[in-house]
């Protein structure tokens, strides 16, 4: 099957399961967005969404973040994985956000990419999801899934991104890079997972990817018991 047609047949499959998928990740602006999902860097959104009420109480917007002490950030968001590096970046994002933008989050790649902790994934997520601009995150689900379907040979997320963005029409970006997430959390694990089973693999990934994905969990189920 040509890779055009695999993606057509993907996308109709996670319309159908996610027709209108919400974002992950509680907020009620372009702000609290983008700290969110600039906390959720090794960490999962389950614990961002637990963290984010109690922060978004003391720093609501870029002016009450930046008046708050490094410390008080720290002490809300603790239990995120990298806290201090976060702490820091927030801190210092909510003040450029209020000397160089007017105290709003930029509508604008570059401008985003430019802001403390900001990667080129946290403002597509921004601007697919605060701005409705079409653009394609990959997160860890995404990539790996891409590869998982032979849809990118996975070699970096940026080739998966650009791979990705060639084969889906530019208007479905914004919900295809959730519906990928959703459906890799409930349908297609990392680990422990039977391809032959699986609602899109079992006809998206090659029988040598299956056959690598089974030995290779084997070995792991092997080590464990002699560990």
């Amino acid at each position: 099957m040509k890779r055009a047609d695999k993606a057509a047949r993907i996308q109709t499959i996670l319309q159908e399961l996610y027709p209108d998928p919400p974002v992950p990740l509680d907020h009620q602006d372009a702000f609290q967005l983008l700290v969110a999902v600039l906390l959720s860097a090794q960490t999962t959104d389950a614990r961002v969404n637990l963290v984010t009420p109690e922060l978004f109480r003391i720093g609501p917007d870029p002016a009450a973040m930046a008046a708050l002490d490094e410390a008080e950030i720290l002490a809300a968001i603790r239990t995120c994985g990298l806290a201090p590096g976060k702490a820091r970046n927030l801190k210092k994002l909510a003040g450029l956000l209020m000397e160089r933008h007017g105290g709003a989050v930029p509508a604008d790649f570059a401008a985003l990419e430019a802001l403390p902790g900001v990667g080129h994934k946290t403002a597509s997520v921004v601007m697919a999801q605060a701005f409705g601009v079409p653009a394609f995150p990959v997160d860890t689900h995404i990539h790996r899934l891409a590869a998982r379907w032979g849809l990118s040979n996975g070699s970096n997320v940026e080739r998966t991104e650009a791979d990705l963005k060639k084969l889906f029409p530019r208007e479905s970006w914004n919900d295809l890079h959730l519906q990928i997430i959703y459906f890799g959390r409930e349908h297609c694990p990392a680990l422990r997972h039977d391809l032959s089973t699986c609602p899109i693999c079992s006809w998206a990934a090659s029988r040598k990817r299956i056959d690598e994905e089974r030995r290779a969990h084997a070995a792991l189920g092997q080590r464990r018991r002699q560990g």
